[in-house]
Parts: structure tokens; C-alpha cells; sequence
């Protein structure tokens, strides 16, 4: 509560002090509208922004589940077998050197302004920090744990299932937080990229509407979009390891 509370005021804050600002200093609103301007704009606008909302989001979540479970598999396999973790794992980290300002275009010129290429975008900029934060996980696993339990006669799979998957989830939802903003990020950059709805080319064509009470409210949405997603990751996180939010807090 203290933390909400806390939050809730530097944020009130910071629009006040903007409102103000638009009001005295003369600025026009082309350039800078004030928190009310945009919010009114919002009003007036929300069944487009509702429509173009609910695509971003669409997107952000169908790119995001692919990318989850494709580098959950990723991780368990470079995992369970070190020559093929030696072999992939430097082309992911060479993955993160190609500019996805470049490759964004290919993708719209080679699979049209659907979701398609929208969904490959998310799953590049979200596939990485999953999979690297998920074999650290399982880097981290205790080796008089695992020394322990095969003392006891447990197999490998038992060892994975019972030692080092559970293990691994802390930084397996680090990875989730990270990756969960991204992934709206990059819903958003396809869209202004090439596309027929969504918040990015929203914004691109309020811009050139000049409209930028539009523009900065696409933004916002964008934010409250990527603060939700993140939120529901941390409660996720809560449920499915409990045990480990109790250990932070007795830390």
C-alpha cells in the first residue's frame, strides 16, 4: 500500500506539473498537449482506440505465448544436452546483434500487414531474455542438492522434475517480467511498421493527422498495457512460487 500510495502521487504530480505547464506557458498543443487534452481526446476517440487497443494486445499475447513455450523447450533441451547448448546458444546471443529496425520491414514485405509478421517480431525480441533467464535458472541449482538426491537413488528426469525445474522459476519469471514489455513494444513496432489496425499505426497516422493529443494517448495506453501485463506476471509468480516470494522476504 505504502508503495501504490507512493507511486500514485509522483505520478499525480507529474501530470499536474505538466497540465500546468501547458496551461501558463502558451505552448501549443501541437507540440505538447496537456494531460486533460489528451484525455479528452481519449474520450472522444474510444471506440477507435478500444478497436485498435484490443489488437495490440491481441497480438502482444499470441506472440508472447508462442515465445514462452518455444523457449521453455529451448531451455529444457540445451539443458538436458550440452552439445546442442554449445551449438545454439551462441547463435541466440548472435540473434541479438541483427537490428530489428531492419528486419521489421522484411518481414511486412515477405508476409503482407496480418499478424504474421507481428507475431515474429514479438517472438524475437521476447525469445531471448525467456531462454537465457531459464538456463541460468538452472545453472543456479544447488550441486550438494543434486548430489544429494542422486545419493538417494532419484533418476534424471526425477533430479529435473524435482531439483532443477523448480529451481529455475525465479529466474524463469524474471525472464516472464522483461519479456512480457517487450513483447507489447514490439507488437507496436510491426504495427507502425505496416499494418491495418493496432496502436502503432494509430500513432503513425495521427502523426500525420497531427494529431498529437492521439498520439500521446496511444502512448499511455501502451504504458497501462505494459504495467497490467507486467503486474499479472508478478501475480502469477506469487501463486506459482510462493515459496520463494517467502524466502525474499525473510532475506
Amino acid at each position: 500500500m505504502r508503495r501504490a500510495l507512493t507511486l500514485t502521487v509522483g505520478l499525480a504530480g507529474v501530470l499536474v506539473v505538466w497540465e500546468l505547464y501547458c496551461r501558463l506557458s502558451g505552448v501549443s498543443p501541437l507540440l505538447l498537449p496537456a494531460p486533460s487534452r489528451v484525455a479528452s481526446a481519449l474520450v472522444d476517440a474510444r471506440e477507435e482506440a478500444w478497436q485498435h487497443t484490443s489488437t495490440t494486445l491481441g497480438e502482444a499475447l499470441i506472440g508472447f505465448a508462442i515465445s514462452v513455450v518455444a523457449a521453455s523447450l529451448a531451455g529444457v533441451v540445451m539443458d538436458r544436452f550440452g552439445t546442442v547448448r554449445r551449438t545454439i546458444y551462441p547463435l541466440l546471443v548472435g540473434s541479438q546483434a541483427v537490428p530489428i529496425l531492419a528486419v521489421t520491414p522484411l518481414l511486412v514485405l515477405w508476409f503482407g500487414f496480418g499478424l504474421l509478421p507481428k507475431v515474429i517480431v514479438i517472438v524475437l525480441v521476447t525469445f531471448f531474455p525467456i531462454t537465457v533467464a531459464l538456463l541460468d535458472g538452472f545453472a543456479g541449482t544447488a550441486a550438494e542438492a543434486t548430489d544429494l538426491l542422486r545419493t538417494m537413488g532419484a533418476s534424471a528426469s526425477q533430479i529435473f522434475w524435482k531439483l532443477r525445474l523448480p529451481s529455475a522459476l525465479p529466474r524463469f519469471f524474471t525472464g516472464l517480467r522483461i519479456s512480457v514489455t517487450y513483447a507489447v513494444i514490439g507488437a507496436v513496432y510491426g504495427e507502425y511498421v505496416g499494418a491495418f489496425d493496432g496502436l502503432g499505426i494509430w500513432m503513425r497516422t495521427s502523426a500525420n493527422l497531427f494529431r498529437t493529443d492521439l498520439v500521446f494517448g496511444a502512448v499511455a495506453i501502451v504504458v497501462v498495457i505494459s504495467v497490467a501485463l507486467f503486474l499479472l506476471i508478478v501475480a502469477l509468480e506469487a501463486v506459482t512460487i510462493p515459496w520463494h516470494k517467502a524466502a525474499r522476504t525473510v532475506a
